[in-house]
């Protein structure tokens, strides 16, 4: 699939639009399906007081709902910056077919919005990151997944 840039350049006007109006920070996002747009995002993390409310993962929620499904195989993101590592993440799981960005992570930093650091954490081994990780009834949590795995009714993903 080639990338179309009437796509990028949308996902850079919502961008824009953000910016301008006040209401987020300086990232939008399209995905796009069989040629259309079927669903917009914008950042909302501070209207929103929402950390999770990234360009992408506004659009990846409003296009699941579109299509009343939780993967978009067949979808293509666009997006005005490199994605972050839970935006890359979300994307991984949403089974989209592509990502086309406009700036990159380093044109991000540049501008105060640095994810280095989640890419730095992520690489240690958990005893050795910032934030303190630990187990806690390791015993008790595995019935959760031991339900999971032997439950029929259950939805694969």
């Amino acid at each position: 699939m080639q990338p179309d840039p009437r796509f990028m350049r949308e996902a850079i006007r919502l961008a824009t639009d953000n910016v301008t109006s006040g209401v987020g920070g300086p990232f939008g996002a399209v995905i796009v399906k069989d040629g259309e747009i079927i669903a917009r995002g914008a950042n909302c993390v501070t209207a929103d007081n929402d950390p999770t409310a990234h360009a992408e993962i506004v659009a990846i929620r409003k296009a699941c709902r579109q299509l009343n499904a939780f993967q978009l195989t067949d979808c293509d993101v666009y997006t005005s910056c490199e994605p972050c590592p839970m935006c890359l993440a979300a994307i991984y799981w949403a089974r989209c077919r592509s990502i086309y960005y406009g700036n990159t992570a380093q044109d991000a930093a540049d501008v105060g919005f640095d994810d280095s650091v989640i890419y730095k954490e992520v690489q240690r081994p958990m005893n050795e990151r910032h934030l303190p990780i630990t187990r806690l009834l390791p015993e008790e949590a595995i019935a959760t997944f031991n339900l999971w795995r032997d439950a029929t009714k259950r939805v694969e993903y």
